[in-house]
């Protein structure tokens, strides 16, 4: 189940390997995947345009053309709740100054290349600038001397030493081009700041991250997942691009599918479940029990694995209403692990155990079909042995 992450075809633009948890595979073409996508759990569909926690994010950042008001230094101790280990990879690196380039003929190693175009430098030189990180090979930047070259690589040689750059907290790059930005969250990493909330999230952190290599880039809201919810989202890198996915959402993403750990044991092999949910004045979620009264919800799931003490569920969402999934499996009597709000009296997890595993959508801009599919958390694997 927890499997290797697959890639059902080579990518032909700008990748990231997922540092915080495995590789995670990608889709360009296909036939349509199972199920409907829709909109998010966590939230009331797709984030409709610069709404206010957008503009408070954007309030406290700093505007499009303008310098981050809260200096980056100040992250750390921000991120500090997140650990170490979630700092996972090495530090991204951007390069000062001009670089030589060269354009790989043959195929062999990247140091004996180096060595032949760089024939003023001695052995241990070439060396130390490929300790430091100043060499790249198709803009990823290489330190291994072994590292394999193809006719027609690109590499690059910067003149000066590299600066390192933060890296990412609680987020991994699936995916970027132009238009947008595919990432996976960890559990404990907020999406967007409320106004009320002043601390890391992947919306500044993505903004910080454009903004390297363009002061004016901007990150635009499309989606959310709970705070303590994993997984896959994507972010629009313009207004145009945001507005095409949320105004299409339903004809754009193509599947949706969460995993979900909940408690005891599920003796269905699946099923779908159907009801109107509203909120109450403190906010939480529940299911009417008069038709039509509140928001039609509708969830199918199908039982991976069920043990005594937890199951693991895959989850369709067929609507993406507030805290759907949450709500439907505390309906069946198996709240999801750790959700204390939602009924769960389990404390093994640590967490929520939610993670939105695939994401496929076509793409606004081209038109092609991208398919995001990440493993199923250790932690939920684990629960099941224990």
């Amino acid at each position: 189940m927890g499997g290797n992450d697959r890639r059902e075809q080579s990518m032909s633009r700008k990748e990231h390997r997922n540092e915080g948890g495995g590789q995670a595979g990608r889709t360009r073409s296909g036939g349509a995947p199972d199920g409907r996508g829709r909109k998010n759990e966590g939230g009331a569909g797709p984030s409709r345009g610069r709404d206010r926690n957008a503009q408070a994010e954007e309030a406290w950042y700093g505007r499009a053309d303008g310098v981050p008001r809260q200096a980056r230094g100040g992250q750390a101790s921000k991120a500090a709740s997140y650990g170490s280990g979630k700092r996972a990879g090495e530090a991204a690196r951007t390069e000062r100054g001009a670089s030589r380039s060269f354009t790989v003929q043959e195929p062999g190693e990247l140091l004996p290349f180096l060595l032949a175009k760089l024939s003023g430098q001695g052995r241990n030189a070439v060396k130390a600038i490929l300790a430091r990180g100043q060499v790249s090979v198709d803009g990823v930047s290489v330190t291994a001397y072994n590292h394999p070259l193809e006719p027609g690589a690109a590499v690059s040689v910067s003149r000066e030493k590299v600066e390192e750059v933060p890296p990412l907290i609680g987020l991994s790059i699936l995916y970027e081009d132009a238009d947008l930005i595919v990432v996976v969250k960890e559990a404990g990493l907020l999406s967007i700041a409320s106004a009320q909330e002043n601390e890391l999230t992947a919306y500044r952190q993505l903004t910080e991250h454009v903004r390297r290599t363009d002061p004016r880039s901007r990150i635009f809201v499309v989606h959310r997942l709970d705070r303590d919810t994993s997984g896959v989202m994507m972010f629009a890198k313009s207004e145009e691009v945001q507005q095409s996915l949320q105004n299409n959402w339903q004809e754009t993403v193509t599947e949706r599918t969460y995993v979900a750990l909940v408690d005891g044991r599920v003796t269905r092999e699946g099923g779908t479940i159907s009801s109107w949910l509203k909120e109450s004045k403190t906010l939480k979620m529940f299911s009417s029990p008069y038709p039509n009264d509140g928001q039609h919800a509708v969830t199918h799931y199908k039982t991976l694995e069920a043990k005594a003490q937890f199951s693991l569920l895959e989850v369709r969402l067929e609507t993406g209403r507030k805290n759907q999934i949450r709500v439907h499996m505390q309906d069946i009597g198996h709240p999801v692990a750790g959700d204390k709000k939602y009924g769960s009296r389990s404390k093994l997890l640590g967490r929520l155990g939610l993670h939105a595993r695939v994401l496929a959508f076509v793409h606004p801009k081209t038109g092609e079909l991208l398919r995001f599919e990440t493993d199923i958390p250790k932690a939920f694997l684990n629960a099941l042995k224990a």
